[in-house]
């Protein structure tokens, strides 16, 4: 195949003369023409497709690809020039490894620079690309270098022909050694990822664990997550729990706002209406309640000893329902006590049916 392409290049260039320093000049001086043709108007029509289809591209990508081609054209023009001036197979395997390594790390490092202009682009469209965000760009942007550097390195050895076997066998014993030895760090890792890219919950948002706790998220890291609880007490969650456990968002759904239950009895000789009406009317007098939605009153159920209520409120932010249940609770035991409306509540009653007898 080389003594082929050596053979044409050679019968063409004849034309020129004899001399082979003059024919070798004679191509690089082509590969700059051409270098430059492709370096620009390559780049233009590119755009010009771009800009045609539903493809979105940040213009810094395109800018970095000029060097690459330009580099790489007039490469070929030097290997074109080497062939011409030599036959000798061992320079022409020195000279065109040296050329194609060159090639090789110019092209690695449009790679590494392109790889975060094109994340930043992506990052832009979070309704398409919902997994890439400010949180986890540089974890994207790590794990594509590291594997544009893995394949540059074994492309280039190969290209010296390094038999790269005993190299990735010994890589893969180390792999499986430290994936037995991290597996905790590397599960919370994972789910670290998973839960920046799923999103079940953000900073700042009042979450319900399955243990129990409550409280607001205030860091999510790739390996753990904080919660600050009501007792302002901070607990560090290693996400690897989270990722595997039931969590209730509050702050979820399609607002922030979250509803609170007042439960309450009375007795079966009260006036319902009456009830219905002071719990709507201390509902709409405080003003941490929301109007929208309204609150509502609920007949929930006879029960042994009480007709059972629940009054239904919506507040602007989960941390606030302690503190306006309480309010309400102050406020219904007050008023129920003005209009002598009765809380049923336990009783008992001691029935004596015989004195002891003196002795």
């Amino acid at each position: 195949m080389i003594e082929q392409f050596q053979i044409s290049i050679t019968s063409f260039l004849k034309t020129f003369g004899d001399s082979l320093m003059m024919q070798a000049a004679l191509v690089i001086m082509i590969s700059f023409v051409v270098a430059s043709i492709f370096k620009y108007i390559f780049i233009a029509g590119l755009r010009w497709l771009i800009s045609r289809s539903r493809i979105s591209v940040a213009n810094g990508f395109l800018d970095l690809l000029h060097g690459p081609i330009y580099y790489s054209v007039l490469l070929i023009g030097l290997t074109s020039a080497l062939f011409v001036l030599t036959t000798d197979t061992l320079y022409l395997f020195i000279g065109t490894s040296i050329l194609l390594s060159v090639g090789m790390l110019i092209w690695t490092s449009f790679l590494l620079r392109g790889n975060r202009q094109l994340l930043r682009s992506l990052m832009l469209h979070p309704t398409r690309f919902k997994s890439i965000n400010h949180k986890t760009l540089p974890l994207f942007q790590n794990v594509i270098n590291i594997v544009i550097i893995v394949l540059a390195v074994y492309l280039i050895f190969s290209i010296w022909k390094v038999d790269m076997t005993a190299w990735l066998a010994s890589a893969g014993i180390i792999g499986i050694a430290v994936g037995f030895a991290a597996k905790d760090t590397l599960a919370n890792l994972f789910s670290g990822v998973f839960i920046i890219a799923d999103a079940p919950y953000k900073v700042g948002d009042y979450v319900v664990l399955d243990s129990g706790e409550r409280g607001e998220i205030t860091h999510i890291g790739i390996r753990s997550t904080r919660m600050l609880t009501r007792d302002d007490v901070e607990i560090t969650i290693p996400n690897s729990v989270m990722g595997n456990s039931k969590i209730i968002n509050e702050s979820g759904g399609p607002h922030e706002k979250s509803r609170c239950r007042v439960p309450i009895g009375v007795s079966y000789e009260t006036d319902i209406d009456l009830v219905r009406d002071l719990l709507m009317a201390i509902a709409l007098s405080e003003e941490s309640v929301c109007t929208e939605p309204e609150p509502r009153v609920r007949f929930r159920r006879f029960s042994g000893s009480a007709l059972d209520f629940e009054l239904l409120v919506w507040i602007d932010k989960p941390e606030l329902k302690g503190r306006i249940i309480d309010i309400l609770n102050c406020e219904i035991l007050k008023k129920f006590r003005e209009n002598n409306i009765e809380i049923p509540y336990s009783k008992h009653d001691l029935y004596i049916k015989q004195m002891p007898q003196e002795k």
